[in-house]
């Protein structure tokens, strides 16, 4: 049998995935159920409990496979980016309407109605997706009609295949937004996550954890102890950290430091953390 990451192999000794079957060993295999995250944010957990530690989170509309159901936690696998997890079985549904958008603004407000004015019936972070089935306009402001009806603004969605230009530009956009561990949403959001989200925005899909990316990501640069020969776009990896380049000096990055995500000077960064964690350990170009 081969050694297969858990985070990204859905694998007990119990239960696996079938399509896992001859690689691992477990008593049972069974095909995934498919299914749709319900809600605007949903934790990961690593352990069907309230009180497990939250490895990453799906957002509102992310499809995912249901490998095992009980006491209402289910242990998923994200068909995105293949995280493996257990969610909250509540916040799960199933997938009739295909969705058409994705919210592109980092947050946005969810209307019963096409009015600003209604009070809100829910919110959604950047990179949910939603199915779109009419429009609407009232006092100059466009409406996207959702399927449940409810509405959302129409500029703060883009039909699903358009993309950001830029991933750098997509993360800037997050400044002040508050640092969580694990998260991966415009209500909260840590390093790796804020790289995902917005090279997804981008369109490229990317893992999740740093040490994946680190070893994933583009190619590998050569940088000397000065740090010189950076571009915008570069990510920067200390041991469990990542930032972002945003041009030849500073980077943004979300970080317990600020508690947010923030710029912060490349040089200055380094000084900063080198006592705690020691330097970059690599540089890569996406």
């Amino acid at each position: 049998m081969t050694a297969h990451d858990a985070r990204l192999h859905a694998f007990r000794t119990d239960l696996a995935d079938i399509r896992l079957k001859g690689e691992v060993a477990a008593e049972r295999f069974v095909t995934g159920r498919p299914a749709r995250i319900s809600v605007a944010v949903a934790d990961l957990r690593r352990a069907p409990r309230a009180d497990s530690g939250i490895d990453t989170q799906f957002l509102f509309g992310d499809e995912v496979l249901i490998f095992d159901e009980a006491e209402g936690w289910a242990w998923v696998q994200g068909e995105r980016d293949g995280y493996v997890g257990y969610v909250a079985a509540a916040e799960l549904s199933g997938r009739e309407a295909a969705p058409t958008h994705i919210v592109s603004a980092p947050r946005t407000f969810v209307y019963p109605g096409p009015d600003l004015r209604f009070p809100r019936s829910g919110q959604l972070s950047m990179g949910s997706t939603v199915a779109v089935t009419g429009a609407a306009e009232t006092r100059g402001t466009r409406y996207a009609v959702l399927a449940s009806s409810e509405t959302m603004i129409a500029g703060h969605l883009l039909p699903i295949g358009d993309h950001a230009p830029d991933y750098v530009s997509v993360a800037e956009m997050f400044l002040g937004t508050p640092y969580l561990w694990g998260g991966v949403s415009g209500f909260g959001i840590d390093c790796s996550g804020l790289v995902q989200l917005s090279m997804r925005m981008a369109g490229r899909d990317v893992l999740r954890d740093t040490d994946m990316q680190v070893s994933a990501l583009g190619e590998l640069l050569d940088i000397g102890p000065d740090y010189s020969g950076l571009k915008r776009g570069d990510l920067v990896f200390w041991k469990g950290h990542v930032a972002i380049m945003t041009d030849a000096e500073m980077m943004i990055h979300a970080n317990g430091h600020t508690m947010t995500v923030a710029r912060e000077g490349l040089k200055e960064a380094v000084a900063r953390i080198g006592y705690l964690y020691g330097g970059p350990t690599a540089f890569r170009r996406p």
